[in-house]
């Protein structure tokens, strides 16, 4: 990635690239290109789904609320919806939830299927119309797991991710080293532990008093880099 010029107006905005945003939510970069940045199909030119957070025209960049929303957006796809009718949502729950990042915002858990109904009338997306009428679906679809390891503000705004199930080990918060994962506890970057880790020929003690944490923290920084790699 090219480095940014005056990227310090980015802190506290998080800054991915898509094959970045790719490896932490196991996403198809081609995938996240088509829903942030647009497409092009039978001549048509189609929009992104929302505006990106970060404004860059040199080059294709996400930042971490888009990160934590295409999430939703591919379990949405998962379900069959359509582009189109997340369009809608996305835009329709923005306004009435007053987020910017409807999806990942709490209140979505429970007042979207009124957003989904609303959108059926609009497009006419069956896949949709079935997140609308049955509960279960719809928990299926806008499961706990989705929001698992987010925490929010007090205005229901996530504020970071701990992208491990069931750990706080290591964290992405666009406060801290522009949103790339870190040991939650000491904020030293995971692959810069793991190229260590390499370097000094897999030896999880020297890696420990390099960077002055424990063995386990090691350990923890390079299961994550290999499970993100794989």
């Amino acid at each position: 990635m090219k480095r940014l010029e005056n990227a310090s107006h980015l802190i506290g905005v998080g800054i991915y690239t898509p094959a970045e945003a790719a490896m932490y939510t196991g996403i198809p970069a081609k995938d996240i290109r088509r829903w942030m940045f647009g497409y092009k199909s039978e001549g048509v030119d189609h929009a992104g789904l929302w505006t990106p957070e970060i404004d860059s025209s040199e080059e294709k960049l996400l930042g971490f609320h888009d990160l934590l929303e295409i999430r939703f957006v591919h379990a949405f796809r998962k379900h069959g919806v359509s582009l189109q009718a997340i369009r809608s949502a996305s835009r329709q729950a923005a306004e009435i939830f007053d987020q910017r990042y409807p999806f990942t915002c709490k209140r979505f858990q429970t007042d979207g299927r009124s957003i989904f109904a609303t959108v059926f009338d609009e497009t006419g997306d069956e896949a949709i119309l079935d997140l609308a009428k049955r509960q279960y679906a719809f928990r299926q679809v806008i499961g706990p797991s989705l929001y698992e390891g987010i925490d929010y503000t007090g205005e229901g705004r996530a504020q970071r991710w701990y992208p491990v199930k069931r750990s706080k080990t290591i964290v992405l918060d666009p406060n801290r080293n522009f949103g790339k994962p870190v040991l939650s506890s000491t904020g030293v970057d995971t692959a810069a532990i793991y190229h260590a880790y390499l370097a000094e020929g897999q030896d999880v003690k020297r890696v420990s008093m390099i960077f002055e944490i424990s063995a386990s923290a090691v350990d923890a920084a390079v299961t994550f880099e290999h499970r993100i790699a794989a």
